[in-house]
């Protein structure tokens, strides 16, 4: 699908200079009161039962430019005024675009839009120019509460400036199995206890400054070897282990007020023994358990609908009425919006469902967004952008966490930091990204490190780089007394593995057997060490993006103080909590 979004203002100037709101309201989550219930009543009580349903729908948008006579702004518009919609989720843009399309398609609803999106290391996970912070794994490596907070918090006063009033943050997914392809580093951590306290101070930092948390995924992904973007995972632990590792942060985050949680496309057997039933789709999941025995009262909303966790399995319109029974409140990017409204229309209509059950679920939508104040005002002053968003102290912030976050796993001989002796000897650095068509993932890194020595050999390879090339990259870092891998491996959706390539475990493996120091640095998972123990040195980033990679050669020059604990174990090589400390220079 090809996502674009529009921009109808002439010029950048004129973003600074004209306001699209009135008197904008500070942004907060207020209590549910008289004010708030009443418009919720009264709003609901005027509603068809087709406008009822589309507020229980999301779908989703983006926020950059496209002309305003585009198919795509038609399109969108439509899902605003003629499916009448409750939700739109963004998945990338740029700041004033996202701001003042938000604006324009507030000003087309009916009711206010609810905006979400995936701030899992805000809000630039989606929004380019905001505040970029490291992956949740990396905030477990810092093991503070403090900084998950001031996480919170920031990602809270961007998101509600660019009018975005919903996370769907934290994950708390307790990580513990090493091939999981899609939780991984947006894991907080492998221990339930720290994964709930972190959780509970995101969630903190996030509601008091006005934006909805969702604790993520409902009954817990971080046991599966399977991506549910694509097939249908299966948890296979009894009652007993789910209590104690995946719905213990659950338990955590409703006792901290988490204003949403949404649930999983994975089968848990032990919970509905159904065959191939997601737990988005479970009854028993999610009335009997979330709602009845854990006492969640907040909304319920699903993971995407488009993905194969349920696609693989569901119709549009089967998936719907599946997941409103089950106890959801909002459906996620349904493949056909206008399908499942209509599905759900009938299942009321025949007795199916009833309609004091979507009332229910509509009322929750309604009150919260009273609560968010958007029934006194929807919009957002684009005047304040500058003023909130990626500002010094937001930044200063996120270079904290990446600091901190780094963890020395591994220093045999300490042979970090490399100090001036280090600069008469023959380095080589090779960057490998396990991705295709990634060959420059470590551009940046080798940059800082050429700053610090110049003259340092340097290769290049990706997931499909030619054998002869790797080769010759070998040839040449011949008689290097130090070898730098700096290794990549992204996640990303329908991928299956975050896990390196074979070739590239194999090439560090050589070097390791050979005399020369062999430095290991992991942009992406801690568990890369598992395949090459008898590396000098290991030391985890836990991401790749330009920032964690000058705060990896800052760290291995000693620039830094490195502090950081691994939130998982590896192997049994290191048990989670491990990590060396070295005092920076």
């Amino acid at each position: 699908m090809r996502f674009s979004a529009p921009l109808l203002l002439l010029s950048l100037a004129l973003l600074f200079s004209l306001s699209c709101a009135p008197a904008i309201l500070k942004p907060g989550l207020s209590p549910s009161g008289p004010d708030e219930m009443k418009w919720a009543k009264k709003t609901l009580d005027k509603m068809t039962l087709e406008e009822k349903i589309g507020q229980m729908i999301a779908c989703r948008y983006m926020g950059r430019f496209v002309s305003s006579d585009s198919d795509y702004l038609r399109d969108l518009v439509a899902l605003v005024r003629r499916e009448k919609i409750g939700g739109l989720i963004i998945f990338g843009g740029e700041v004033y675009e996202t701001a003042h399309l938000t604006n324009f398609l507030q000003e087309k609803a009916k009711i206010p839009l609810l905006i979400a999106a995936d701030f899992e290391w805000g809000a630039a996970m989606r929004i380019n120019g905001t505040t970029l912070f490291p992956p949740f794994m990396a905030l477990g490596a810092t093991g503070s509460e403090d900084l998950a907070y001031q996480m919170g918090k920031v990602t809270a006063i961007e998101g509600r400036a660019m009018g975005i009033h919903m996370t769907y943050a934290p994950v708390v997914d307790v990580n513990i199995n090493p091939d999981n392809p899609i939780i991984s580093v947006r894991s907080l951590g492998e221990n339930a206890e720290a994964v709930s306290q972190l959780a509970a101070a995101f969630i903190k930092g996030c509601q008091e400054n006005g934006l909805i948390a969702t604790a993520k995924h409902f009954p817990g992904h971080g046991d599966t070897d399977l991506d549910s973007h694509t097939l249908l995972p299966v948890i296979a632990a009894d009652r007993d282990r789910l209590e104690k590792v995946e719905l213990y942060p659950f338990a955590r985050a409703v006792k901290a007020g988490v204003e949403a949680i949404m649930t999983a496309h994975l089968s848990v057997p032990a919970l509905d023994p159904t065959p191939n039933l997601p737990a988005t789709l479970s009854y028993p999941v999610l009335t009997e358990l979330l709602r009845r025995q854990m006492g969640f009262k907040g909304l319920i909303v699903t993971d995407a609908l488009d993905m194969g966790g349920i696609t693989r399995s569901f119709s549009t319109r089967e998936a719907a009425v599946r997941a409103v029974h089950a106890g959801v409140d909002m459906l996620l990017l349904p493949p056909k919006p206008a399908e499942a409204i209509d599905a759900l229309v009938q299942a009321v209509s025949s007795g199916e469902i009833s309609e004091s059950r979507i009332n229910a679920s509509v009322a929750k939508i309604l009150e919260l967004k009273a609560r968010l104040g958007l029934h006194r005002n929807k919009l957002v002053d684009i005047g304040q952008l500058p003023l909130k968003v990626a500002t010094k102290p937001h930044l200063d912030l996120a270079a904290t966490a990446f600091e901190k976050s780094v963890t020395l796993v591994k220093n045999e001989a300490d042979v970090l930091p490399l100090g001036p002796e280090n600069l008469k000897k023959k380095m080589a650095v090779f960057s490998l990204s396990s991705d295709a068509n990634d060959y420059y993932a470590g551009s940046t890194f080798v940059r800082e490190m050429e700053k610090r020595r110049p003259g340092v050999l340097s290769a290049y390879a990706d997931a499909f780089t030619g054998q002869e090339y790797v080769l010759g990259a070998k040839e040449k870092a011949k008689g290097a007394e130090i070898i730098i891998f700096a290794l990549f491996s992204s996640l990303r959706t329908a991928k299956g593995s975050v896990d390196l390539v074979p070739q590239h475990i194999e090439l560090v493996k050589e070097f390791a057997a050979c005399p020369a120091r062999v430095i290991v640095i992991s942009f992406g998972s801690p568990y890369f060490l598992r395949h090459f123990p008898d590396v000098d040195a290991y030391i985890c980033l836990y991401r790749n993006t330009a920032q964690a990679q000058e705060t990896a050669a800052r760290a291995l020059f000693g620039e830094i103080k490195v502090q950081g604990r691994l939130p998982v174990s590896i192997l049994g090589l290191y048990p989670a909590g491990h990590g060396i400390e070295i005092s920076g220079r």
